[in-house]
């Protein structure tokens, strides 16, 4: 049974929801058309997810990349099946080396895990996937190849990294081979990341992990003194994985279970449902007042435990104990906020995509770089810039997340899919560092707590508490709103960037089919047919 949405979009965005009966959301129009192109030549919506993300590597390679890692979740139209494929760090790892430093590395080799993407890319063609895997990669060649026009967002991120990524000659050279800048409609060729791609889809991604593209990596790796080996590459795997999930209002979200970070908005969740928080309007201090303060408790149980599920020393199971979070809601003050949450490391660079076809296959999928264009390190001859998710480690190896041989570090990026009364319902994210749980969480009240449909819910203003532990609102809060929040103790900061915010992608099920929502933050689109 689907929601009885309410349809207004009362915010000043007011992008129109996409009706359709096969459905693509992601944050690139070009990425977008990929998908779709897939679903129209046979493929369903695994092969649209996969046509996309492979695409969004090359249009959109400030937050992703060949070198990323890749979490899904997947609705086949029988079970939900959740996929992890985030890398280890290398086998001949040496913690020592990082014990001195107050935190991990964010740039070069060293911030470097064993990249997933491609694994993921691989496991679900394989599993899922109607069209030959080959055919998932024309699109992203083609515009490797023949160039394409830089989106206007992708573009002001793609220059800014030239400063930040000056002292990588091979990232300069694959990136910004003319010198020139990167503005808005130029046109980009990345012919080298072309060669890579047609390499993977020759060989099922075999070329990637165990051939020629594996051993240059590794010739790279080791002229920079980090120990990365062929065996390393060859070992790795993604993992299938049964989803977690919480019970809110008739609804459950489920999420991928650790080494990510989902399981701080099932935590949250599970603390709003003792809190009543439909009883508040959408927008008012209250509210968000409550949901901010169990993200903050939630915060800080994933800072202390959470981590590669091997070193976890306490359960997914024990800290979604019924009674603890119980407890805990009822800790919650109501009339003032709490500390600040402990520090994690975060970057909002990320793309998230979402599709759905007419046989009720619906996939969540996300990948990322993690900063921007990650590490820096740019494979030479490849084209392929490597993700810095190593910096998700923390230094000291007394924590549960302390970097560590054959390990994964602590990821952000998390795919949300929520079934309702029983029922798969909506494929959804928030791409973007830590709005991501945080974003799971404010998708949750509106959507399933006050019906909102899906774009009014991406449209409407955020809230972010970072790091630091102020709370950032977004334009579109009432003045009101915002001096209740100050009173209420809550370190109020306005003005913040757009991308702070995130950029959610969604799609629910609806009676005649499904409605589409892309983020007006973000330059992407929903689109179906």
């Amino acid at each position: 049974m689907t929601i009885d949405f309410d349809w207004d979009l009362p915010y000043s965005a007011a992008r129109s929801p996409v009706f359709a009966d096969h459905c693509v959301a992601t944050s690139q129009p070009l990425a977008t058309e990929a998908g779709i192109a897939a679903m129209r030549s046979g493929g369903n919506a695994v092969d649209a997810a996969l046509a996309s993300a492979i695409t969004l590597t090359v249009v959109e390679p400030c937050n992703n990349g060949i070198g990323s890692d890749a979490f899904a979740l997947v609705w086949d139209g029988h079970s939900l099946h959740g996929l992890n494929a985030s890398g280890r760090s290398p086998h001949k790892l040496d913690p020592s080396h990082y014990s001195t430093s107050p935190q991990m590395p964010s740039l070069g080799w060293h911030s470097v895990t064993i990249p997933g993407a491609v694994s993921a890319w691989s496991a679900l063609s394989d599993r899922f996937g109607a069209l030959p895997f080959e055919q998932l990669f024309k699109t992203a060649i083609h515009y490797a190849e023949s160039g394409f026009p830089v989106g206007p967002k992708t573009a002001y991120f793609w220059d800014r990294a030239r400063r930040y990524y000056k002292d990588f000659p091979h990232f300069l050279r694959t990136f910004f081979p003319d010198g020139q800048p990167v503005t808005p409609g130029s046109r980009r060729i990345l012919k080298d990341h072309a060669d890579s791609l047609k390499k993977i889809a020759a060989s099922q991604g075999k070329a990637f992990y165990e051939g020629e593209l594996a051993q240059r990596m590794v010739e790279d790796a080791q002229r920079h003194d980090f120990p990365l080996t062929l065996e390393d590459l060859s070992k790795h795997q993604p993992d299938w994985v049964d989803p977690i999930k919480m019970e809110f209002e008739g609804a459950q979200l489920f999420e991928i279970p650790p080494n990510g970070q989902g399981l701080m908005a099932l935590i949250a969740l599970g603390l709003l449902k003792h809190l009543n928080i439909k009883r508040h309007p959408l927008d008012s201090a209250e509210s968000v007042h409550l949901q901010v303060e169990t993200v903050r408790y939630a915060w800080q149980q994933v800072a202390m435990h959470l981590s590669d599920p091997e070193t976890m020393r306490y359960t997914v199971d024990d800290l979604l104990d019924p009674e603890t979070l119980k407890q805990a809601a009822q800790a919650i003050d109501p009339t003032r906020a709490m500390p600040r949450p402990p520090p994690l490391q975060a970057s909002p660079d990320t793309v998230y995509l979402t599709t759905a076809d007419r046989s009720g296959m619906m996939v969540s999928f996300i990948q990322s770089n993690f900063r921007g264009f990650g590490s820096g390190v740019v494979v030479p001859g490849t084209g392929i810039s490597l993700q810095n998710r190593a910096s998700g480690f923390s230094t000291d190896i007394n924590h549960p997340n302390g970097i560590g041989p054959g390990k994964r570090p602590f990821h952000t990026i998390i795919p949300g899919f929520a079934f309702h009364q029983g029922a798969p319902f909506m494929s959804f994210g928030v791409m973007g560092g830590h709005m991501q749980a945080q974003g799971h969480v404010q998708m949750m009240v509106r959507i399933i707590g006050h019906g909102q449909n899906p774009q009014a819910a991406s449209d409407a203003p955020r809230w972010h508490l970072t790091e630091a532990g102020a709370l950032a609102l977004e334009s579109g809060f009432n003045a009101r709103t915002i001096e209740s929040l100050r009173d209420l103790g809550h370190d109020v900061v306005l003005d913040q960037p757009e991308h702070l915010f995130g950029g959610a992608q969604l799609i629910a099920r609806h009676d005649s089919g499904y409605c589409a929502a892309s983020d007006h933050r973000k330059e992407g689109m929903a689109a179906g047919f």
